[in-house]
């Protein structure tokens, strides 16, 4: 007999994001405007709604319209529209400006808006739990459940007050069951329950398999004279050779500034490490030019889908579906996913609340995976397709020039008649006597700065006696295979310094410093070995993001 309590509901919602929250919303509308009750909860791992919540970011607006129309009326965040849009192409030491005429008309950001996307997701709460909608933050969905017959019957949250050795420490409280007629999994990119619902009723068998970058952000108090309201910067080109990625800085408001760097995690050098690229980046004269003068406030890193049209999985299971980050809808050129994130979640609601109006339980919502290859979001995906395996295949120069060229055509009604696939991150590093090794320079601690003093910024806390969350299948890999044939790159790709190898007995152990850990996945996906594991700590855990 488990000991855990249980809680029913209609619809129960993994992951406070902006497809959670535009999911629970319209479900409440729906419901409100049908005269039925409703039940709706989504799960939040982070301390708050926002905490764990990681983008650029610009937003479009389209799936906010659809979904709170009047959305200008009601105090919201997006108060700073983009005015500037400005793509410069760098070398180590100029820039070069890429003509807006050069650009499809969709990547020139008009209507768009700059701000904290954990701002924007703290707002929908509020008007979420206007509607009804109950959210608990600082519960970390950690098991999925299942009824007799197969179908998903809803989630389980971890077990709080575990020590590391698995005893019990007397503040011990069991996970809560939470059940829902139908379960709704947005945890983001690479979520560690949708790998296994991936594996268990084979979503991916027919798609390509999803690759990702890993982001990294920065925000600065800069000088007001230097800042512009509006203004947005993307940047490829230096200081990346061989690997694929680029910069951003977005003028926001308060006279802040968010930057950040991104690098495509199909990278082939094993001494790559994204975070100093992204401490490199910030030197160039045109970026530091911005900086100086300011002071950084914040730090935090996120995994993001990048894989497109071709590598979103089956959509729907008995029981549930995937939306937003879960199942990958990132426009890759447009630098943009939360508003298909949002409308993914509008269309799983809508064909949620049909089937429970139809008193069905359980099945699979094929309403919702139909609905979402018909709409806009597959429309503008589908126009960018090729973007990102194009440039893995050819590079940034010649792959941006072909990628252009599709979208061109794309936009015309030409577009070309086939769709690029993808290979897996874990398979394209080069062993470590192939690839040159990288010389990065020190932190300046002005401009520049070291992982540690980064992830202090992040306000990451874990509680450390607790069971570590980063797990190995096998615990000899990483010196017997990745440390003698790659150098150990995941002391080098993690962006927090979780792992380190060090010497014990005269043998090299690797040491994971969990408590470091921001989650942002960039483990779980790139490990040559596909050893390492990432499961949720203790609900609350991780970082706590403000205005990020």
């Amino acid at each position: 007999m488990s000991e855990r309590e249980s809680m029913a509901y209609d619809v129960v919602i993994v992951g406070a994001g902006p497809a959670g929250l535009g999911a629970s919303i319209r479900l409440k509308q729906l419901a409100e405007a049908a005269g039925r009750e409703l039940s709706v909860c989504i799960l939040e791992k982070g301390s708050e709604v926002g905490a764990h919540i990681l983008s650029g970011a610009v937003v479009d607006p389209r799936a906010l319209d659809e979904l709170l129309p009047n959305w200008r009326d009601l105090d919201s965040p997006l108060t700073v529209p983009v005015t500037e849009n400005h793509h410069w192409v760098l070398s180590a030491t100029g820039k070069r400006a890429m003509p807006h005429a050069l650009m499809p008309p969709f990547m020139r950001n008009k209507g768009t808006y700059t701000l904290s996307l954990g701002n924007l997701c703290r707002w929908l709460a509020g008007q979420a739990e206007a509607l009804g909608v109950e959210i608990f933050p600082g519960f970390a969905a950690a098991e999925v459940l299942f009824n007799e017959d197969g179908s998903v019957k809803g989630v389980a949250t971890g077990d709080m007050g575990v020590a590391r050795d698995g005893t019990r420490k007397p503040e011990y409280q069991p996970g809560m069951e939470l059940h829902g007629r139908y379960t709704f999994f947005a945890e983001g990119a690479r979520g560690h329950l949708t790998k296994e619902l991936k594996r268990i009723f084979a979503l991916d068998a027919e798609s390509e398999p999803q690759v990702y970058g890993i982001g990294l952000k920065e925000l600065w108090d800069v000088d007001p004279a230097k800042h512009a309201p509006g203004r947005v910067i993307h940047t490829q080109g230096w200081p990346l050779s061989d690997a694929w990625g680029g910069g951003f800085l977005y003028h926001q408001e308060n006279n802040q500034v968010a930057l950040g760097f991104v690098v495509a995690l199909n990278y082939r050098n094993p001494h790559l490490s994204p975070f100093e690229e992204f401490q490199r980046w910030k030197q160039h004269p045109a970026i530091r030019a911005v900086l100086e003068g300011g002071r950084r406030v914040s730090y935090g890193a996120r995994a993001i889908n990048e894989g497109g049209y071709q590598a979103i999985p089956k959509l729907v299971f008995p029981g549930g579906a995937l939306i937003g980050c879960s199942a990958g809808f990132v426009n890759v050129p447009r630098i943009k996913g939360s508003h298909t994130a949002m409308k993914s979640g509008m269309l799983a609601a809508e064909a949620a609340f049909d089937a429970i109006v139809a008193e069905r339980s359980g099945d699979v919502l094929d309403a919702y995976d139909s609905s979402l290859h018909a709409s806009w979001v597959a429309d503008e995906l589908k126009m960018v397709r090729n973007v990102e395996p194009m440039v893995a295949k050819f590079g940034g120069t010649v792959g941006t020039l072909l990628a252009g060229i599709d979208m061109w055509m794309r936009t015309l009604k030409i577009g070309l008649p086939f769709t690029m696939g993808h290979h897996p991150d874990d398979k394209t590093l080069w062993r470590r006597d192939l690839a040159p090794k990288i010389d990065y320079p020190k932190p300046d601690g002005v401009i520049s700065f070291d992982r540690l003093s980064s992830v202090f910024l992040s306000n990451t806390n874990h509680e450390e006696d607790q069971p570590i969350h980063l797990t190995l299948k096998d615990a000899a890999i990483p010196t017997e295979v990745n440390l003698p044939l790659y150098d150990g790159p995941e002391q080098r790709y993690c962006p927090a310094g979780v792992y380190e190898f060090v010497e014990e007995g005269g043998r090299p152990r690797l040491q994971i410093n969990a408590q470091n850990c921001v989650h942002c996945k960039t483990c779980d996906i790139k490990d040559p070995t596909q050893n390492i594991n990432w499961v949720v700590p203790e609900g609350g855990g991780g970082p706590n993001y403000p205005n990020m």
